[in-house]
């Protein structure tokens, strides 16, 4: 049984913790390997490793740490097959969406390749008379990332790029579900030439975070999980004086319009709905159905979700793999459950998927409700699994409505042809990310990556310029040289003349 531990100062680190978790093949239900979870100790070792390197590589220029992330997206793509599969072994989702995920993580790094210029300041001459003033981006310190395990490779690198091409270290405590992806980047780090302890990995659970959370030399915490969680970095991150971004929930929406391409705006709902079986912040898990469209729209939603090729990750032919663990299974379960309780019409019922010589595997087939309204519990909250409710309203307005009063703001979409309703909805809707007739409404790497309302705990988005902003903090120089003028005291607030 192989054994994970953690990365510290260039190197794999063992620590003195006993405590270990068990990593799951999602396709075969089997135990592949135990991760360590590290103590208060092992954080506190991480912290000084990486404080110590801050200080040689905060002097670091700029273009000598663009050089680096070069070499290291050189060596991502050189290695693109074996982190994918990495992905799928310890996550589940299938072979093609792990790929995608790593191509939009990598995409963070290549925007990371340009820090020279985005760390560039801002100088005015004379701003008084003989006076000059500029600004400065500097790096925080020690940083330390806190990701989920539905994408062990993108999410990491929505934060550690940037904020090591800032001159910050930084310290990433990754899902114990799927660890072995972020150890795999660490000695890619090292290959492409970072300096030891600029970039560590700490495996672990609530105890780690809370290390991290109270750690004095810790400045900036980013997260992506579930709102409570989030909620909880935020307010112990900024009880310690933290700088924070704290990514949570979402209930994500798709409007589909009387008007639209009907067949786009299916297919658009069950690649967003269904695919990495459900387990995205972008999943597309309410369809709206305004006016008279319902009754098309949940006939052509059953008919490719019974369809479904649902099976292993490494299968070419499947189309969604199992879920990340029985727990989670049980969970999603649970809620089905819930909704048929509730009152919800179970169109398509994907519970009691068996796939043979996989019996023991975290299957869970693609769920289809009709007829769900505000008051379900199945409607109100995220269920991070292959289910779909299909909301009917009247008209454009309350679907506006119903999206502006839940709780989430992450993500949403409409579907149709009428540029004003596009227009109009874009405008109104309290979210964070709008796709018009697109799906899942990612932004790129250059762009910034965040929601709205309890989706986001926190004054940045993620990556983009949001990025660069948060983990750097403004300086501003007033200078002025003697020129054998002397001046007489003044005890009022300076003022430029």
């Amino acid at each position: 049984m192989k054994n994970i531990f953690h990365f510290i100062g260039g190197k794999e680190f063992s620590g003195g913790s006993d405590r270990f978790s068990n990593i799951y093949n999602p396709a075969t239900g089997e135990v592949q390997a135990k991760v360590n979870l590290a103590t208060s100790s092992e954080v506190d070792h991480a912290v000084n490793i990486a404080l110590k390197a801050f200080q040689e590589w905060s002097n670091t220029p700029p273009i000598s740490r663009a050089r680096i992330l070069f070499k290291f997206k050189e060596l991502i793509e050189k290695n693109s097959d074996t982190l994918t599969k990495l992905i799928v072994s310890e996550h589940g989702k299938v072979y093609d969406d792990a790929k995608g995920s790593l191509t939009r993580g990598l995409e963070v790094v290549e925007f990371s390749c340009g820090i020279p210029h985005l760390l560039k300041g801002e100088f005015t001459e004379n701003v008084g008379k003989n006076v000059d003033s500029w600004s400065i981006r500097q790096p925080l310190g020690v940083c330390a990332g806190i990701t989920p395990f539905n994408f062990p490779a993108m999410v990491p690198m929505w934060m550690f790029p940037i904020s090591i091409a800032c001159g910050n270290t930084f310290i990433l405590k990754p899902s114990e579900k799927d660890p072995s992806c972020s150890m795999m980047l660490a000695d890619l780090l090292k290959q492409a030439g970072l300096p030891d302890g600029v970039f560590n990995v700490i495996n672990g659970d609530k105890d780690v975070v809370d290390a991290i959370l109270t750690h004095k030399d810790v400045s900036a915490i980013s997260f992506v999980g579930s709102t409570g969680v989030a909620k909880y970095i935020y307010e112990n991150a900024a009880k310690n004086e933290k700088r924070v971004q704290a990514l949570g929930g979402a209930k994500n929406h798709c409007v589909v319009m009387p008007d639209a391409d009907i067949d786009q705006a299916v297919n658009g709902l069950i690649g967003a709905a269904y695919g990495s079986a459900g387990e995205r912040c972008m999943a597309q898990s309410v369809a709206v159905a305004v006016g008279k469209i319902g009754d098309e729209l949940v006939k052509k939603l059953a008919q490719k979700v019974e369809a479904l090729k649902v099976g292993p990750g490494m299968d070419k032919t499947s189309e969604m793999g199992p879920l990340v663990t029985k727990e989670h299974l049980e969970r999603v379960r649970g809620y089905v459950d819930l909704g048929v309780k509730e009152g919800a019409e179970l169109i398509v019922d994907g519970r009691e998927l068996k796939l043979q010589g996989y019996e023991n595997g975290f299957y869970f087939g693609g769920c289809l409700f009709d007829k769900v309204t505000d008051n379900m519990k199945i409607y109100k909250e995220e269920i991070f699994g292959p289910v779909l409710s299909v909301v009917r309203v009247n008209d454009f307005n309350s679907a506006v409505d119903l999206i502006n009063n839940h709780e989430y703001g992450n993500g949403t979409s409409i579907f149709t042809r009428d540029g004003d309703s596009a227009r109009t909805f874009s405008n109104r809707i309290k979210v964070g990310m709008v796709g018009v007739n697109i799906p899942i409404p990612v932004p790129m790497a250059f762009h910034s990556f965040g929601g709205w309302k309890r989706s986001l705990f926190g004054d940045h988005h993620m990556h983009g310029l949001e990025g660069v902003r948060f983990y750097t903090k403004l300086k501003t120089v007033t200078s002025r040289w003697p020129s054998g003028i002397k001046d007489n005291p003044e005890f009022i607030m300076p003022t430029m003349k």
